[in-house]
């Protein structure tokens, strides 16, 4: 159950404000998943609307790469709106369910190398907030500097969206993938 009544209508929120929730239903056609929670905040949720718009839609970065990493942040938070979220992408990129099948559980056997750098890069830098020399020069050899910070800062929003939607208890879209949590 959500820890914050969810806002899901501009309606909710104070008439200062509502250009605001007008903004964010005009970017996703709708005040969801982790706004309903971000709204409570509307001047970060504005922030966020830019911000997510280009992770998920701008730049140079392959979607299906960001796909893979959103879909490893979200395991490592155990994120369940987020997982939700991207498997349904990750399905609409033709991502393989072997792939998703190993995100979830934790490990890399069988992906093809290029997934299994995303997957391992992601993994090490929310588990210990770095990575070391060897992996950023391979990844900054596939991608280039922009494409490199593009993947890094795609990690970061989504572990933003991650810790908001735990903190907050956003439950899952109907219909959408259930990720099991780990037991801590």
């Amino acid at each position: 159950m959500p820890r914050l009544t969810p806002i899901t209508s501009p309606e909710q929120v104070a008439a200062e404000d509502r250009a605001i929730a007008d903004a964010v239903v005009a970017s996703r056609g709708a005040i969801a998943g982790p706004f309903t929670a971000f709204m409570h905040c509307p001047k970060l949720a504005i922030h966020l609307v830019g911000l997510g718009g280009y992770v998920r839609f701008e730049g140079k970065l392959d979607m299906r790469v960001r796909v893979l990493a959103a879909m490893v942040v979200a395991r490592e938070y155990d994120a369940l709106y987020v997982w939700g979220a991207q498997t349904d992408g990750a399905r609409k990129l033709q991502v393989p369910e072997s792939t998703i099948n190993a995100i979830r559980d934790g490990h890399s056997r069988g992906l093809p190398p290029e997934d299994a750098q995303i997957v391992e890069f992601t993994r090490t830098l929310v588990r210990k907030h770095r990575v070391d020399e060897a992996t950023a020069q391979a990844l900054l050899q596939r991608f280039g500097n922009e494409q490199f910070i593009e993947l890094t800062g795609s990690i970061g929003y989504y572990s933003l969206l991650c810790m908001t939607v735990n903190a907050c208890e956003v439950e899952p879209r109907p219909g959408a993938e259930v990720l099991a949590v780990r037991s801590t």
